[in-house]
């Protein structure tokens, strides 16, 4: 049940959106071995100048189709994370038509006490989940 969150320059259309969310998804699907069902994604839209993606020195050029992706989940094994990163960085571009150095990925980690998923209530500590 990871909540995939996606920072975008706007002026994506719909079907972008759609191919960029989808082809994600079965990266986080296929890595993290989670259920097909499990689905949470929000996509935010920026304007050019919100957006501000240096290099970091590793002599990577970004483009206005960056993507950065926060991935908030429960704690994953490094080589989860790995295979993760690969898979986006190849499905996006095969999908997508997104570059690999347009791709930012964030994994932030937490705990089942972290997370409610409706009616008010802890699921993982109640046991439902």
């Amino acid at each position: 049940m990871p909540l995939v969150k996606f920072d975008v320059v706007e002026g994506r259309k719909a079907y972008e959106l759609k191919a960029l969310l989808d082809a994600a998804h079965q990266a986080v699907v296929e890595s993290f071995q989670v259920p097909e069902s499990d689905r949470y994604q929000i996509v935010y839209s920026h304007k050019p100048c919100e957006m501000i993606l240096a290099d970091t020195g590793l002599g990577l050029e970004r483009t206005d189709a960056a993507v950065v992706m926060t991935v908030i989940s429960k704690s994953r094994p490094e080589e989860m994370k790995v295979e993760l990163y690969r898979s986006l960085a190849s499905r996006l571009e095969t999908y997508c038509g997104i570059k690999p150095s347009d791709l930012i990925v964030s994994v932030i980690e937490n705990t089942g006490p972290d997370w409610s998923f409706g009616l008010g209530e802890a699921q993982f500590v109640t046991g439902k989940l």
